[in-house]
């Protein structure tokens, strides 16, 4: 109990420990805990930034906590023409290389937002989604994108993206849907017992439900964002979904908690302690809310890992991300993910397996981050030469960087889309 309960902090902080290089992340002075019972007029959370990557907890009782951080579906052929395999060369893109193609005439442009019934299991589930098109004519394409998983996930990363893409002047019309997962987002928070198979659940039914917004939609290309990609190259490599494509931007597939601390049978045991105490009533809101839901703490995390460059993180981004914090049920998925409960695969070998699977059936661009967090630019860079991935770029930006350099990604999604089609 008092391993997890005291390190739910790391969640904001655990990526840039892991950037500073420091092999040796965190040291606990902590006394024992002897109840599981807080209130919220005993928690106290002290923190303090500095350089060095060790987080020091100083003090805990049943009675007073006190964290003291001092941190120094779609059908087509199983294959795709060997001319492909001559873009495997990896690139490397520089934050000056911005330019884009925008001579399509803007008034044919269009975009909407709506809702779309998820039903899972006995429950009906309120999905938000938009699409952003081009009404021009010629033939059309269509691209899923999925953000990136996190307790701030939104739509809201893949918009500047989806529309530099539509905006292309080329031969092809291309089409956008970005959908928010169950459990972030606009979208419904019910309690659910949320994995990674119902996530991947999700993604498939959101293909292939015959009442889903795209499941008449041919030559599917799904682009996603960390873990929201491994669990696309899972589905594929499944044959649950066919698409055309996959692009895989700043891929990840691990929680905060277990790429520190792993997952043998003690530790799992401690992550399940402290998903339950997040999924609880009362106290759990009080954690969540101390410890994630509040602007200093959302500030903190873009800065320390989620963006490359903190300058480019604004008031307006932290006003809207805290938001989402706020909406019922916010507590749910966060706690799945922060405990690893939503990682696709619990090994790199496995994660390279996923990609390796995907050899010769269909083209998977891997878009990895020259600002990345330490482990996580390992496991993006071990994708580098893997068997199945087509074509491998770095852009700058950290874990986020569709939202931070947008045109950058677009670019390089739609030089990709132009291989592809």
């Amino acid at each position: 109990m008092h391993f997890l309960l005291l390190v739910y902090h790391i969640h904001t902080r655990i990526y840039s420990l892991l950037n500073c290089g420091h092999e040796t992340i965190t040291t606990f002075l902590i006394s024992p805990i002897k109840s599981h019972t807080l209130s919220s007029s005993t928690l106290q959370l002290q923190t303090s930034m500095a350089s060095s990557a060790i987080s020091h907890f100083s003090s805990v009782s049943t009675s007073t906590l006190r964290f003291n951080f001092s941190t120094h579906l779609i059908r087509r052929p199983t294959s795709f023409p060997p001319s492909l395999k001559l873009h495997t060369k990896s690139l490397t893109v520089s934050a000056s290389s911005t330019s884009l193609d925008y001579s399509t005439d803007t008034s044919s442009l269009s975009s909407k937002t709506s809702n779309w019934q998820w039903k899972f299991k006995d429950s009906s589930i309120k999905i938000y989604y938009e699409e952003h098109g081009n009404e021009s004519n010629g033939p059309k394409k269509n691209i899923l994108m999925m953000p990136t998983i996190s307790d701030v996930s939104t739509v809201e990363e893949w918009r500047l993206v989806a529309k530099d893409i539509i905006q292309q002047s080329g031969n092809v019309n291309w089409r956008a849907t970005i959908v928010d997962w169950p459990g972030l987002g606009y979208s419904d928070r019910p309690k659910l017992d949320y994995n990674a198979d119902v996530m991947e659940s999700f993604l498939v039914d959101f293909i292939l439900d015959p009442n889903s917004p795209i499941n008449r939609m041919e030559d599917l290309v799904i682009v996603g964002g960390g873990h929201a990609a491994t669990i696309a190259i899972r589905a594929a490599k499944k044959g649950l979904v066919k698409p055309t494509a996959i692009a895989a931007v700043a891929p990840t597939w691990s929680g905060p908690l277990p790429i520190v601390f792993g997952r043998d049978s003690k530790t799992e045991s401690r992550y399940e302690l402290l998903r339950e105490t997040l999924r609880a009533p009362g106290v759990g809101w009080m954690m969540y809310n101390v410890l994630v839901s509040n602007k200093k703490s959302i500030q903190s995390q873009y800065k320390s890992h989620v963006y490359a460059d903190s300058t480019n993180v604004t008031p307006a981004i932290i006003e809207n991300r805290y938001e989402l914090t706020k909406q019922k049920g916010a507590r749910y998925v966060p706690a799945a993910f922060l405990t690893g409960l939503l990682d696709p695969v619990k090994t790199r070998e496995e994660f390279l397996q996923l990609f390796e699977g995907l050899d010769g059936k269909l083209p998977v661009l891997v878009v990895s981050t020259s600002g990345a967090p330490k482990r996580s630019k390992a496991e993006m860079e071990a994708l580098r030469e893997a068997k199945g991935v087509t074509k491998f770029v770095e852009v700058p930006g950290a874990l986020l960087p569709h939202e931070e350099y947008p045109n950058l990604v677009a670019k390089e999604l739609y030089s990709f889309l132009q291989d592809v089609i």
